[in-house]
């Protein structure tokens, strides 16, 4: 099995984290193209800017997947899924972003859960995602640092303490069964706080890499009808080359045949 992983932001430091912990998670047989956005931001805070890294990611899902590339799936590993679910129109492959792996995760483990984020900027987008996926009423809380950040590839060391207290406030104040910790820059930290927290703990990447696996080794099959059937054909213009080829494909498979 191949993977795809994206990292959405143009950060080289949290695509290494990423790298580091998909490694640490996939399985044995398990091979992983790991890969930055090609322009953006350095971390993601708001809806405008996942807007922007959305078109930075469907880039490299089409360089990838366009003509049939040797890709079983894709992991988008930014937590908000920048793209979502609109990448799941573009490919024949499964594309699971890291916040509908983790949410999965923890409804799994859980009937209340709560995110841990790295700004308290960043948590009306992350509430919108949670609402997206249908389970508002099961987050018990978003709680966040409210510190400015020295450093993106810095913040697990910077305020493994806050995240750590914020965790523990998430279960005894606000009734938490799960705790995930979001984002990229974290990814690895759930590693060293299980254990410390009382409940468990879930780390995005290491649920994206899991799921994915899950999902590419499901052979469901492929979206040719429903909501999340390929883009229609119509005129287009100024299109990369990749996104244009990809989009061809995608249009050009062609739906089943009704029934008799």
């Amino acid at each position: 099995m191949k993977l795809l992983v994206i990292n959405p932001n143009i950060s080289d430091d949290v695509t290494a984290l990423i790298e580091a912990e998909a490694l640490r998670s996939a399985s044995s047989g398990t091979e992983l193209v790991v890969r930055t956005a090609g322009y953006g931001v350095e971390y993601i805070e708001t809806r405008f800017e996942s807007l922007v890294a959305a078109g930075a990611v469907a880039e490299i899902v089409a360089e990838y997947t366009r003509d049939g590339a040797s890709i079983d799936g894709v992991v988008v590993a930014a937590f908000g899924d920048p793209g979502m679910p609109a990448l799941k129109e573009l490919t024949d492959i499964p594309v699971i972003g890291i916040t509908e792996a983790a949410l999965c995760a923890a409804a799994l483990q859980g009937h209340r859960f709560s995110i841990i984020a790295i700004s308290d900027r960043i948590r009306p987008w992350y509430r919108d995602c949670v609402e997206r996926f249908g389970l508002g009423g099961r987050l018990a809380s978003i709680r966040s640092i409210n510190e400015a950040l020295h450093g993106i590839a810095s913040v697990q060391q910077d305020f493994e303490a806050t995240l750590l207290a914020l965790s523990h406030q998430a279960v005894t104040e606000d009734g938490a069964d799960v705790v995930i910790l979001a984002g990229a820059p974290l990814a690895g930290l759930a590693r060293e706080l299980r254990g410390q927290i009382g409940v468990p703990v879930v780390d995005g990447i290491s649920a994206g890499i899991r799921m994915a696996e899950a999902v590419v080794g499901l052979d469901s099959g492929p979206h040719r009808a429903g909501a999340f059937a390929p883009p229609p054909a119509k005129s287009r213009r100024g299109l990369t080359e990749n996104l244009d080829a990809a989009l061809s494909t995608a249009q050009n498979a062609s739906a089943p045949a009704p029934a008799n």
